[in-house]
């Protein structure tokens, strides 16, 4: 077994999460490790930025570097299935008009980018360097992490504190057993990459494109190059009984949907299908002696609002904060490692309450036909722009929005509420060129 060079904070994961956190701690001085278990540039899903982003893609120093790779986006559409109609959510109306656009990003590029970034920064690096077992630090002690290298070798990392930004793949929730699968959102999604799929253009042109569907909704998500990133995320009523390959299951979503086949007829897919299962989770303990979990290796939400990388890279800067002051002050690092639990969870919770929501008939029929009294259509782009830790002038539009939705569900249960849209389109048959 190899034993690696002691560093003040090792990095489990180079995603956005990881990579940010150790660009923030090098900037800060600190001798950083950052491990990742791929090697760069490896797909992922998550292509779409909000505004929100911008800030932490400025203070990083590579705002420049993500435009040249991106796809403008201005804002997003909602499309429903039922109707055939369209809602667009320009930023430009959010409440916090500070940023007004995003872009929508290959994340195969973007999380090289980031990596890239935190290694130019003077943290090290590794790829394809995978974590395997941990023994954590008693007070007064370091943490013990064993990886395994794309040659085999054992390496061993004795570092002052840990920062667990594994991803999905939850290393420290996994082994401490606290993760907790939200029973509320059992859903699954299927996605890939695909070109020739019809555009957006005039004032859509780079919006991303949330497809109300039957029993769940589709992304379409414009990327460079001509891509188009196409993804379904369904219920259990979605997947139940269904068989065939993930590529047959996920052409039959397509062609279930009038709205999303009609943008997919004849393009081609030109990426595998990929899967994923129990989409939203959390960690009931995410810090603890000399380790805080960030990112998606805490919680992950449904990913409709896309606010996945935006939430990361937040977790990655207040992470870095924690692991900074913990160096110097365990007790204040220890305060500011709880913050991160618990503005993470509060974002989530502020996301969730309308994404779990989503399916249901009057929520689908606020978000089709969005109405501005008291800002409420405002406030609702001022989320949908990435302002989830709290925006005071936001309360009152979201709580009206609230209201709104409360009453017309109440009405809506004893019959007395408007009609809500039943009869849908018939899907078109859908044809799609192999790879």
């Amino acid at each position: 077994m190899q034993h690696a060079p002691e560093a003040d904070v090792l990095v489990i994961g180079g995603g956005p999460a990881g990579s940010t956190a150790a660009t923030r701690l090098a900037m800060a001085g600190r001798s950083v490790l950052l491990l990742e278990k791929e090697a760069h540039p490896r797909f992922h899903i998550g292509e779409s930025l909000l505004p929100r982003n911008l800030d932490v893609l400025e203070r990083l120093g590579v705002l420049e570097e993500v435009r040249r790779i991106g796809v403008h986006k201005p804002g997003a559409e909602f499309v429903s299935d039922r109707t055939g109609r369209s809602a667009a959510f320009p930023f430009a109306q959010a409440l916090n008009k500070a940023r007004t656009h995003a872009w929508q990003v290959k994340r195969a590029d973007f999380d090289a980018l980031l990596f890239a970034n935190a290694r130019r920064h003077g943290a090290t690096a590794l790829e394809n360097t995978r974590v395997t077992d941990i023994a954590l630090a008693a007070p007064g002690e370091r943490a013990t992490v064993t990886a395994r290298s794309g040659d085999g070798a054992s390496l061993q990392f004795r570092p002052r504190y840990v920062l667990d930004a594994s991803g999905r793949d939850t290393f420290l929730a996994g082994r401490m057993r606290v993760k907790e699968t939200n029973k509320y959102n059992n859903t699954a999604a299927a996605y890939a990459h695909f070109r020739g799929v019809l555009r957006r253009e005039g004032e859509l042109d780079g919006y991303i494109s949330i497809h109300l569907a039957e029993d769940g909704w589709f992304w379409l998500i414009p990327l460079q190059d001509g891509l188009m990133s196409i993804g379904f995320v369904g219920n259990q009523d979605a997947w139940k009984g269904r068989k065939g390959t993930a590529a047959e299951l996920f052409a039959a979503r397509i062609a279930s949907s009038p709205t999303v086949a009609a943008r997919v007829q004849g393009a081609e897919m030109v990426s595998e299908v990929y899967s994923t299962g129990n989409y939203s989770y959390r960690a009931r303990q995410g810090h603890g002696e000399g380790f805080l979990m960030i990112g998606d290796a805490f919680g992950f939400v449904d990913p409709m609002f896309s606010t996945g990388v935006l939430m990361a890279m937040t977790a990655g800067e207040l992470g870095a904060e924690a692991a900074d002051a913990w160096l110097d002050d365990p007790v204040r690092g220890q305060k500011l490692a709880a913050r991160t639990n618990r503005e993470l969870a509060r974002a989530m919770d502020r996301i969730g309450w309308l994404i779990y929501r989503i399916n249901d008939p009057v929520m689908r029929s606020l978000f089709m036909a969005p109405r501005n009294t008291l800002w409420m259509r405002d406030g609702i782009i001022n989320m949908l722009a990435g302002n989830l830790r709290g925006d005071p002038r936001a309360v009152l539009p979201i709580l009206s929005f609230k209201a709104v939705f409360h009453v017309l569900s109440a009405l809506h249960r004893h019959g007395l509420g408007p009609a809500m849209p039943e009869k849908r389109p018939e899907a078109a048959p859908v044809a799609m060129a192999a790879e």
